[in-house]
């Protein structure tokens, strides 16, 4: 038998999320489907969400297989060409670029067809990675208009802070001042400024996180947004035993049993994806009950308190992160992002969907 670590996609929940989306906004959506669909399967996730009108991601090869996959909406590359060479691939698969930097603005000459390309421009209002600055768009835009290449330019921003307190208003604002010279479809909300921002929704939304069930908020779970778990991180109980007062557990010895105590030891460690850094009390589900991690995270291996589940034994269901557990809460006790812990997931955890 192979090791019972699996993660299940729930294409159903990946749906039900696209159309809390929609429900809260008018716009045309491009979804984000960057870093292997945040863990989920790239094509499995496109392919349940052929609604949208739009799908986002980095690599010029993800955007090829998709086309080679029958899909036609529009296929926006997020950081644009990496070198000249990439151009010819855009024209060839119809692709749409993000244009950030003068060293783009060069490459488009590159490109072999006039009037073929469609252009996101990226205008940094203070996120401070990629894009251009404010002084710097009325040139970029005239160098545009005029490029034998571009069929049409839609002006982008990112936001920094939509999900917290400090909000939008100075970065909105200043796009609005920028984007009010030129008649050019619009693009600014994220997953955050998608539900808590629709002054921001522009003609395109950009969801990403939500689409996969996870909160963009700290303080508001996504079940409080409708949102539903779509990856399902599940695995066993590998092991039963009973620990001594004073018995420590796993390396570095850094949980000591107080009494007498029952643990189980769970198929899943950091190799599979789970976060190393996850200290004792991470929740956890064992046969549907909630409990935590004990000490150290091994690369295969996880212990678990047992102390309260009595019926647990050998071949118990765990519930890692997904139905039951949301993978935020998880995050929260491990000091990171649902994000960083979805596109964790490691290429030998079998995936079914």
């Amino acid at each position: 038998m192979s090791r019972p670590i699996q993660a299940h996609i729930d294409l159903a929940a990946l749906k039900n999320n696209f159309r809390v989306v929609q429900r809260a906004s008018a716009s045309r959506v491009m979804a984000v489907v960057k870093a292997n669909a945040y863990g989920h399967g790239l094509l499995r996730v496109a392919g349940a969400l052929r609604e949208a009108q739009g799908l986002a991601l980095l690599d010029v090869r993800d955007a090829i297989t998709l086309r080679d996959a029958g899909f036609r909406q529009t296929i926006l590359l997020l950081e644009g060409f990496f070198a000249k060479e990439d151009a010819p691939l855009f024209a060839e698969y119809e692709l749409t670029t993000v244009i950030h930097s003068h060293a783009q603005l060069a490459w488009l000459d590159a490109y072999p067809r006039k009037n073929g390309l469609s252009v996101w421009l990226k205008i940094n209002t203070g996120m401070n990675r990629l894009g251009f600055m404010p002084a710097e768009v009325p040139a970029v835009m005239e160098r545009l208009k005029s490029h034998r290449a571009v069929r049409e330019v839609t002006l982008m921003t990112h936001f920094a802070q939509a999900d917290e307190a400090a909000g939008i208003s100075k970065q909105l604002e200043l796009f609005n001042q920028i984007a009010a010279s030129y008649h050019a479809p619009r693009s600014l909300a994220n997953s955050a400024a998608i539900l808590r921002h629709p002054s921001a929704h522009g003609d395109w939304v950009r969801p990403g996180i939500m689409l996969y069930g996870s909160s963009p908020f700290a303080e508001v779970s996504a079940n409080e947004l409708r949102l539903q778990p779509v990856m399902n991180l599940t695995s066993e109980l590998i092991s039963v035993r009973e620990l001594r007062s004073g018995d420590c557990v796993g390396y570095g010895a850094s949980f000591r049993a107080e009494n007498t105590m029952r643990i189980g030891i769970v198929a899943c460690g950091y190799a599979d994806g789970y976060p190393r850094h996850a200290a004792t009390g991470t929740p956890i589900l064992v046969n549907g009950k909630r409990t935590r991690t004990l000490g150290r995270v091994s690369m295969d291996m996880l212990a678990v308190d047992l102390s309260d589940i009595p019926d647990a034994q050998v071949g118990s269901r765990v519930v890692l992160w997904g139905e039951g557990l949301p993978v935020d809460e998880v995050a929260h006790a491990a000091g990171t992002i649902s994000y960083e812990l979805l596109c964790a997931l490691a290429p030998r955890v079998p995936v079914s969907y």
